[in-house]
């Protein structure tokens, strides 16, 4: 009876509280621990499932990234090379959003050079020259040379020089006509004009 009723005494009470809070200190602190542990056992599960399945990043995501928000402004240079070796330049500036349309655009093209400012692209035309639609004409040089030349032989500029004719086995009509000029109108011209005179080569050239 006296046990009973000195429990409930103030010395008792403050007994039984110390009791109780150390109870629930000892059973917070198990709790904590179980916690932690449950945590870091997650995160060491994720850590392996991200090993085992590594995240990727969807290609066209990446370059849609990569994608200006303002189009780059880049100076293109073509180049076209003539069946009479003639080239001509062209000068653009473009806007490009991606370079995939870039190289879609420019794909019968070669890329020759570039830097950060411009961009040469080059092509080998199955043509004459616009020049030599324009104004130009087979002919001989005084040493027996079939050539083009810019404008009539006997006043103009050399385009292009192919292989030397024996004179001594020209007619006296073909050796006029080129010293007069030939007039070349377009490719068809251009190739049969080379083929008639091949035999009369030096070299002898043949096909």
């Amino acid at each position: 009876m006296n046990q009973y009723w000195n429990i409930f005494s103030p010395w008792g009470e403050v007994m039984l509280k110390r009791t109780f809070t150390k109870r629930y200190y000892i059973l917070f602190l198990l709790v904590s621990i179980l916690l932690f542990a449950m945590s870091t056992l997650g995160d060491s599960s994720l850590a392996k499932e991200n090993k085992r399945n590594p995240i990727t990043i969807n290609k066209t995501q990446s370059q849609e990234v990569m994608i200006p928000s303002k189009p780059l402004k880049r100076k293109i240079i073509l180049q076209r090379e003539y069946l009479d070796g003639d080239v001509s330049e062209e000068t653009i500036i473009v806007e490009i959003l991606a370079m995939e349309d870039l190289w879609a655009q420019y794909r019968d093209w070669q890329l020759v050079d570039q830097n950060e400012n411009r961009m040469i692209f080059k092509k080998t035309m199955d043509d004459i020259s616009p020049l030599l639609k324009a104004n130009g004409y087979f002919g001989i040089t005084e040493d027996g040379t079939l050539s083009i030349f810019n404008g009539r032989p006997d006043s103009a500029d050399i385009i292009q020089s192919f292989f030397q004719i024996d004179v001594e086995k020209l007619e006296g009509l073909k050796y006029e006509e080129l010293k007069h000029g030939i007039r070349i109108l377009d490719k068809h011209q251009y190739v049969q004009v080379l083929e008639a005179f091949k035999p009369y080569s030096v070299l002898g050239i043949h096909d």
